[in-house]
């Protein structure tokens, strides 16, 4: 831990090793840009006086690049740890619990990958029986599809229980009855890229400015019955949650580790052995507050230098505010799966809670969160914060 003016709580994920952003308000105040730190929100805006940090919304800065935020955090770090400084920052910091969090990108395009091993097994062994648990593709490309951007919105958002066509002989049109969670790990891209130019592996640090916490609602019988031969469309669409603070890819260097070893040799573009960008993230899932499963990031068969590359393969430009999520974060354990799905087996074995109800998919007034942690450079631990949504019901009339 570094030395530092500030009273930081004993443990705490947002300590100088962290120093992740976001947009909050007081009230009657606008939205404006903050930092995380200890219990305290720092703002940015009365801090530095560059309005870059006024327009309620991270897109400005962002978009100045690599050596911008490289700048920032060193001048943020020399004023928490030099007393010097004291008097001008310290009047700027207010307290975490008193202000209200914004969703701090205005996010241009949205993707989601489908790139846990374990997962992906999981779901084709639910859904396909009989069949290869993996589809031939999935061993030489990070699987992903485009997701709606427009409804990618802040924690604490309600969760509108959606309707869509449900399979039957014939269909039927409702509230899905079959509402799950996604926990995943998302990034965002600040620097953007030329059309026709694609990203190398080797440069996710120059583009990508950092990670939150997903959670990628998913209703599965909407799912099933409309996903061939396209993909993924209302059954995805309707909501995804995203947590309020975006911790810097330069707080998780003590998280980078190998990605798992690989069964197929890997086309050039995606060959990772000299930009290793696995990381050791811990995911933690609760339901009504109750942990249910901690799902590790570090066993993510595709990284997110290769998602990068592999989103830009054909030339397809990055905007900034883009924001691509890893897919559902699933381990080898029963208790490491990332979707209710997974856990209750497609449905058929019910989790039971603490209050002894049980859950195969999620009911009205449930309420999820998801967490992450990481391994800080200063021997501590990180936090990303978390993402929460409670489920209310859908006012519709089935037909």
């Amino acid at each position: 831990m570094r030395n530092t003016w500030l009273e930081l709580p004993a443990g705490t994920g947002f300590g100088l090793a962290n120093l992740p952003y976001g947009v909050f308000s007081t009230p009657g105040t606008p939205p404006r840009t903050g930092i995380a730190v200890g219990d305290d929100v720092l703002d940015l805006a009365a801090a530095t006086g560059d309005d870059v940090h006024a327009t309620g919304s991270l897109n400005a800065f962002l978009a100045r690049g690599p050596a911008a935020w490289r700048e920032l955090r060193a001048q943020l770090t020399e004023w928490l740890t030099d007393d010097r400084y004291r008097a001008r920052v310290e009047p700027h910091l207010l307290p975490r619990d008193g202000v209200t969090m914004h969703l701090p990108v205005e996010v241009a395009d949205y993707v989601d990958f489908y790139s846990s091993r374990h997962h992906a097994e999981n779901l084709g062994r639910i859904l396909r029986p009989g069949s290869p648990p993996l589809l031939p593709n999935w061993e030489h490309l990070p699987v992903g599809y485009h997701g709606r951007a427009g409804t990618v919105r802040v924690s604490g958002t309600p969760v509108v229980r959606p309707a869509g066509q449900r399979p039957g002989t014939p269909p039927t049109f409702g509230p899905t009855e079959r509402l799950d969670v996604e926990a995943e790990i998302g990034f965002v891209v600040g620097t953007p890229s030329e059309l026709g130019t694609p990203v190398p592996l080797g440069d996710l640090a120059e583009h990508v400015f950092g990670v939150c916490v997903v959670n990628d609602w998913s209703a599965r019988d909407v799912q099933a019955w409309e996903y061939a031969p396209l993909g993924p469309f209302l059954g995805k669409s309707f909501l995804t949650s995203v947590s309020p603070w975006v911790v810097p890819l330069a707080a998780l260097e003590a998280a980078r580790v190998p990605a798992p070893a690989r069964d197929v040799t890997l086309l050039p573009y995606l060959d990772d052995r000299e930009h290793p960008w696995g990381l050791d993230l811990t995911l933690e899932l609760r339901l009504n507050g109750q942990l249910v499963s901690c799902p590790p990031f570090a066993d993510m068969y595709w990284t997110p230098a290769q998602q990068l590359a592999h989103l830009t393969a054909n030339g397809a430009a990055l905007r900034t505010g883009d924001l691509f999520a890893s897919g559902t974060v699933s381990g080898p354990r029963h208790d490491q799966r990332g979707s209710l799905v997974e856990l209750s087996e497609g449905g058929t074995r019910p989790l039971t809670l603490a209050d002894g109800t049980t859950r195969t998919f999620l009911e009205d007034g449930d309420e999820v969160t998801v967490s992450a942690t990481a391994p800080g450079t200063d021997g501590g631990r990180i936090s990303l914060g978390e993402v929460t949504g409670r489920v209310v019901a859908h006012p519709i009339r089935e037909e």
